[in-house]
């Protein structure tokens, strides 16, 4: 069966299970686990899937159930789940890893293979996670936020992921000074006093730096000038000796420690000589018992940095295990400009739903359990990956989808006013949910005849005959002078007509919807969201699903949007 065919098969059996109204993004996720080729970012699928709902949606309700049970029957699907690869080395009770994020702001979709992949380690072999804050002082563009720290760690609860221990560097940087005396004295690193420009002419020919050969009496005195302001910033680094002629010019004679005179967001000016990512982790790893680091394969040429500390050092230190770049197509962030909107206000805090931060999932009602399978179902792969959005939100409808209740909702609202109402029709009942009786039923007043309909449903069906969902039928008229449109009245039993969402107008609760993108959806949901309790999950009916924040000063309930 060709990609086309199979996408309109799944958007027949999609529109038939929901009433008719197959939505593309679940089509899609749908299509994606038979056709894997579809995920590479250059593929028609988008434009196949689309093209297939249209068509099965403009279906007359009797053909979509005529075409839906002359399907076949699915065939019985076996869940294979081969889980993480073994580490190599590794014994129960003895793996410790690590976490090391830097704390320049919240933590995002992007390091959510960092968190999980490690944790889930952590549980296979029955051992140890530490939080290891990376919070040496880096670059004039990369400081450490105060704020980092907690907001870190609230990320990680939000994940569901608990640290065995907690650890900074910003604590360490004695015990990384313990070790350079004797790295000078050994021959094995040299202060260097080059100016930059000089140094990188230097690494790019292959050439040694004056002070590479001085005597060890002088590299010490220098370093201890470097602690006691004698140089400084920029005057003066701590570079290991590796081959001049090593390929990667980057990798010649690596800088070990650099002064730094900016303040510390929790040591304040202690220490203004801090150790650079390689060299504070290869005493790190080995002091903390690391037994294996876990990252991305964006860090080799560290792992190799690390590798030559511990020659010089006569330190084993731990196993090295990759994977891939994870992008979730949509969410196209940087921590770094993050902050920049944050502290702008230009973001409505760290979560903000453009953060894609752990918070901003967590807010919009998005799962840890949904990110975590989401994550791990990419296993250990070293292929860069980029997959749409609706990969992680199909994880998350699966948890959300049988036990959230239903509610309407109604956007860029219409006020219909229906003539020749039934008279003594006070109240329907509908269900919470169209496939768990067990979840009972809801109550809507309906004896005004006014209702709320989609602005661009009422623009698209102007004189023509439609069906309140679930409802009755009635036919739209015009709009009046007074901006209400009317209608007339036309009959209950279900019909092959367009089915319109709605919400009556009597006890309709305005309701100001927060979109991925930091736009706002206005609307009107139906009454029994007035009393729900903060936090609460719903599926808007052809909306999608969102989470309640409660009612602003305005008395308009602010909802979160989730995903379709």
């Amino acid at each position: 069966m060709s990609v086309e065919e199979d996408a309109r098969k799944v958007a027949i059996e999609n529109a038939a299970k929901h009433g008719g109204g197959a939505r593309w993004e679940t089509v899609l996720n749908m299509l994606l686990r038979t056709h894997p080729e579809l995920r590479s970012p250059d593929s028609d699928a988008v434009r196949i899937v689309r093209a297939a709902v249209d068509e099965v949606n403009a279906l007359p309700p009797e053909k979509l159930q005529e075409l839906a049970k002359s399907l076949p029957a699915p065939a019985p699907q076996r869940e294979e789940r081969t889980g993480l690869p073994p580490l190599p080395g590794a014994e129960k009770g003895k793996v410790v890893l690590r976490f090391a994020p830097f704390p320049s702001g919240a933590l995002h979709i992007g390091n959510a293979r960092g968190v999980y992949i490690n944790d889930e380690y952590r549980r296979m072999y029955d051992g140890k996670f530490y939080v290891v804050f990376d919070d040496t002082i880096g670059s004039a563009e990369k400081k450490p936020l105060k704020e980092g720290y907690s907001l870190i760690l609230n990320d990680l609860k939000a994940a569901g992921v608990e640290p065995d221990a907690i650890f900074y560097k910003s604590d360490r940087i004695e015990r990384h000074y313990r070790f350079v005396p004797d790295l000078l004295r050994s021959g094995k690193a040299y202060v260097c006093t080059c100016p930059a420009e000089k140094l990188r002419l230097n690494r790019e020919n292959g050439m040694a730096c004056p002070e590479r050969e001085k005597d060890p009496d002088w590299q010490v005195a220098q370093w201890e000038g470097m602690l006691s302001g004698q140089y400084r910033k920029g005057e003066a680094v701590v570079r290991l000796k590796t081959a001049l002629d090593h390929p990667n010019p980057a990798f010649r004679d690596r800088v070990l420690l650099r002064i730094s005179e900016d303040e510390h967001p929790r040591v304040g000016h202690k220490y203004r000589v801090w150790p650079l990512l390689e060299y504070s982790w290869a005493i790190d790893d080995v002091e903390l018992g690391i037994t294996h680091v876990i990252r991305g394969k964006d860090l080799v040429m560290e792992d190799q940095m690390e590798e030559a500390l511990w020659a010089a050092l006569g330190m084993k230190g731990p196993h090295f295990a990759h994977w891939g770049m994870l992008r979730v197509r949509e969410s196209k962030i940087s921590k770094s400009k993050s902050m920049q909107e944050v502290l702008s206000g230009q973001y409505d805090g760290w979560t903000d739903p453009r953060t894609w931060s752990f918070g901003s999932l967590e807010r919009r009602g998005i799962r840890s359990e949904a990110i975590r399978s989401f994550v791990l179902s990419f296993g250990m792969s070293l292929a860069d990956i980029e997959v749409p959005a609706e990969s992680l939100y199909s994880e998350n409808r699966k948890l959300l989808d049988p036990v959230t209740p239903r509610r309407a909702f109604v956007s860029d609202p219409e006020l219909v006013e229906i003539k020749q109402f039934p008279s003594g029709l006070a109240q329907i009942f509908l269900p919470n949910h169209p496939n768990m009786p067990e979840m009972g039923n809801r109550k809507l007043k309906v004896s005004g005849g006014r209702f709320y309909l989609p602005g661009k449903d009422v623009r698209a069906n102007m004189g023509r005959e439609i069906r309140l969902k679930d409802f009755l039928n009635l036919r739209l008229l015009a709009k009046a002078s007074d901006g209400i449109v009317e209608a007339i009245f036309t009959s209950v039993p279900n019909k092959p007509v367009p089915r319109i969402q709605w919400v009556p107008q009597e006890g309709a609760k305005a309701v100001s919807v927060l979109m991925p993108d930091g736009s706002r959806v206005m609307g009107y949901g139906e009454e029994s969201v007035s009393d729900a309790r903060i936090g609460s999950i719903f599926q808007f009916e052809r909306f999608g699903f969102v989470r309640l924040e409660g009612n602003d000063e305005r008395d308009l309930l602010q909802a979160v949007f989730s995903h379709p």
